[in-house]
């Protein structure tokens, strides 16, 4: 056994890895290479080597070799003998072997553990949709009002804000038929194919009018198309049509007692359809039953199938004979039951609903309404002082080149809105709410799909309310996809339009032209660009609107779900006002369908119908100081709000019901309780009672006797809830002069409580005329 040859010259030695390491010395001018085992070290970890060999008193066995050559160097060899292990050297073959297999156990457990991960992620992915959106750290949270300024639900203030109407109370929903009413053919060879065109509230007036056409001509109904084709909309292929909105066997069973509805039409009439030898008809708005009795069911006789074109949102009359009364109601039987959302579009809303409930607050549903189209119909392109006066004219133009509005281009806007033609601003619907005394931190969820000039519009509104909410900012992105199903990733292609004959030779000209200077090229033309807040950057080059994309197709499917969830809250809400109720058509629009459908379910519910000619007037007189009103011009407008719940309701009855049926289904669909009418008899010195309020809705059919008994008990609470007095000091007209620290205070704008008791006192008899 010998000892590693340690030479205080020698610059490097290592005994730790099995690496070959090279020592050098200068030996009477021969240079002298010694090797050994190791990896590369400096002489203070050869001298620790050493010295630890020493303690341990080890001796290396192994085989010393000098090969020196003839006057020039020699080479030292020491290598150890076979199972050797002095100072934990190993051969440097094994030790390339245990370092290779450590890494392959480190490779296979890393593999092991990413396969874990991707497989843990994807059950999160699968199973987990509940867990995820129940994450709240994106929901709005609402600010809240100091404890010393909340109500109770029994004040005067909390009644006059968000209590019912009581003079509607006694009228409960009754869309069962009342005379004899037969049940359907249940084997029929006519079928009715229709293709509904248009936007929400225009597809919904339309399913309720094809229903009773069916039953009044005793076909067989086939559930209506609403969207032709779904793969050119770019929209899910799991959903076909009226499945992509509303639930199909909701409808199909609800109807059951009333028209034979099918899914598809028989094999041999597809085959026709395809071929395009059946008759279609596209139904004007608001047909008539003799228009159906002596046009179409001939053809339906003699084809067995017809198809209908409905465009206008409304294929029959509104206002029926009285021998077909029992047809309205069947109208209320398919918009009001049978037409309910799809689950997923429901379970949105209903947690949407939810999360708006959550502070345990009311809350008010605002629609502006204000849609480009309607902004073109009725001539208000002066509301606006940009850009966006162009877009609307530019859109009146198209309208006038169709026929679909008669006058003049160029309409004085400020006249309109003074004849209450055109939309309120939100800001305008702000100032009223604000001045009837709802607070800064009252919760507002706003509706609808577009408004025209963007979210910038509702930045005075946003001001004067704290708590102003949409369906965006109460739901995640990853819940709003979720709705519109498995859809195929698009490209916005905004296609380029390729060059006409004429240009390409000019340009040929121009490249093929002698020396310069030559003209210049033809300047590219500038594309139309459209969005989906429904403006274009260029409207001047065409009469004609641009041609929709794919991705825009998309987008108005998209809005038919939108608009679905915006139904459903704000049917649902404590509150509601519209800032229009016109369409682009001058029929009623979304926010009419709204208070139709509130009047049918709950007609004592807060609904807000202002007249925008009185609301025009009154804030013209304080426009030079609009946001400090005076205590006189407060209590105008709280009369006026106050009048419009029912005053505004028999307008309704005259203006929007002749128009579209669903959007005020009273009387047909409604029905008095008995005790109402002993009630009734106390009010008579009110300036209009809750009898001369119903008798001018026409309401005298009596409810059946289980909802008498079902409502005893809650009417007998309400009286006792009328003896309730209490000074509604809080009830002043808190308006906007608000103090820096508690955002509410007691300004200019304060009415005296005297007056305001005297003021509510006259609501809690009766109101005012």
């Amino acid at each position: 056994m010998k000892e590693l040859p340690s030479d205080p010259f020698v610059d490097e030695f290592d005994s730790s890895y099995g690496a070959r390491v090279f020592h050098s010395r200068q030996q009477r001018g021969r240079q002298v290479h010694v090797m050994g085992f190791g990896v590369e070290m400096g002489a203070v970890a050869r001298a620790h080597v050493l010295e630890q060999k020493r303690k341990r008193e080890q001796l290396l066995t192994g085989r010393e070799e000098w090969n020196c050559d003839r006057g020039a160097s020699c080479e030292y060899r020491f290598e150890l003998a076979a199972g050797s292990r002095g100072l934990g050297l190993v051969p440097l073959g094994e030790a390339k072997m245990v370092l290779k297999s450590k890494m392959k156990w480190v490779g296979l457990v890393g593999l092991v553990l990413s396969a874990i991960s991707l497989f843990v992620h994807i059950l999160l992915a699968r199973f987990t949709d509940g867990g995820i959106s129940e994450y709240q750290s994106t929901i709005t949270i609402f600010s809240r009002r100091s404890i010393g300024e909340d109500f109770s639900k029994t004040s005067r203030l909390y009644k006059r804000l968000w209590g019912p109407v009581r003079r509607l109370e006694s009228l409960h929903p009754d869309a069962n038929p009342r005379r004899y009413y037969a049940d359907p053919t249940s084997h029929t060879n006519r079928f009715i194919f229709v293709r509904i065109q248009g936007g929400f509230h225009e597809i919904r007036n339309a399913i309720s009018d094809v229903v009773v056409v069916a039953r009044f001509l005793n076909v067989t109904l086939v559930i209506p198309e609403i969207l032709s084709a779904t793969s050119s909309k770019g929209i899910s292929s799991q959903f076909k049509s009226f499945a992509y909105l509303y639930n199909e066997d909701q409808f199909m069973a609800a109807l059951a007692k009333d028209v034979v509805v099918v899914k598809t039409l028989p094999k041999h009439l597809k085959g026709e359809r395809r071929k395009k030898k059946i008759p279609v008809f596209k139904v004007p708005f608001a047909a008539s039953p003799y228009y159906y009795q002596h046009h179409v069911l001939p053809m339906l006789k003699k084809h067995q199938v017809v198809e209908l074109v409905v465009s206008e949102g409304g294929c029959l009359q509104a206002i029926l004979p009285p021998e077909l009364e029992e047809y309205q109601r069947l109208r209320c039987r398919v918009a009001f039951h049978a037409l309910q959302f799809r689950q997923e579009v429901q379970e949105l809303a209903t947690k949407i609903l939810n999360r708006l409930r959550a502070p345990g607050l009311p809350f008010i549903a605002f629609d502006p309404g204000m849609t480009r189209d309607a902004l073109a119909y009725y001539g208000c392109a002066e509301l606006f002082q940009d850009v966006h006066t162009e877009l609307i004219q530019h859109k009146r133009a198209w309208m006038l080149k169709r026929g679909i509005v008669k006058g003049n281009l160029r309409v004085n806007s400020a006249n309109k809105r003074l004849n209450g033609s055109c939309p309120l601003m939100p800001e305008e619907v702000g100032i009223l709410l604000r001045a009837y005394g709802y607070s800064w931190d009252t919760i507002i969820y706003v509706s609808g799909g577009e408004i025209f000039g963007g979210q910038r519009t509702l930045i005075p509104f946003r001001g004067m309310f704290e708590n102003v909410v949409d369906r965006t900012s109460l739901s995640t992105p990853w819940e709003i996809s979720r709705i519109y199903g498995r859809e195929a990733n698009l490209e916005d292609s905004f296609r380029k339009t390729p060059p006409s004959m004429e240009e390409e030779m000019k340009v040929e000209a121009w490249k093929t032209a002698g020396p310069r200077p030559r003209p210049l090229p033809p300047p590219p033309a500038r594309p139309k660009s459209y969005n989906v807040e429904g403006w274009w950057g260029w409207v001047a080059e065409s009469d004609n609107e641009p041609d929709s994309t794919v991705i825009e197709l998309r987008t108005n499917a998209h809005k038919l779900l939108w608009e679905a969830i915006d139904y459903a809250v704000c049917v649902e809400a404590d509150v509601f006002i519209p800032g229009f109720d016109r369409d682009g058509k001058g029929h009623p629009n979304f926010a009419s369908l709204v208070m139709g459908h509130r009047l049918y379910q709950s007609a004592a519910s807060k609904t807000y119908r202002p007249d925008r000619k009185k609301v025009a007037n009154f804030l013209d007189e304080i426009r030079e100081h609009l946001y400090h009103a005076n205590h006189t011009w407060l209590t105008s407008v709280r009369k006026h709000l106050r009048k419009t719940l029912i005053d505004g309701l028999l307008e309704a009855s005259r203006a929007s019901k002749s128009k579209s049926f669903i959007s005020h289904p009273v009387p047909e669909c409604s029905c008095l309780r008995h005790e109402s009418a002993e009630k009734t008899t106390a009010q008579a010195s009110s300036p209009i009672s809750t009898s001369q309020a119903l008798a001018a809705l026409g309401v005298v059919h009596r409810c059946p006797v289980w909802m008498d008994n079902e409502s005893t008990l809650h009417s007998r609470e309400k009286e006792n809830e009328d003896d309730f007095d209490e000074d509604d000091s809080i009830s002043s007209g808190l308006f906007f002069d608000q103090d820096s620290e508690n955002q509410e205070g007691s300004g200019a704008g304060e009415l005296n409580n005297k007056e305001e008791s005297q003021l509510e006192d006259q609501e809690e008899e009766g109101g005012e005329r």
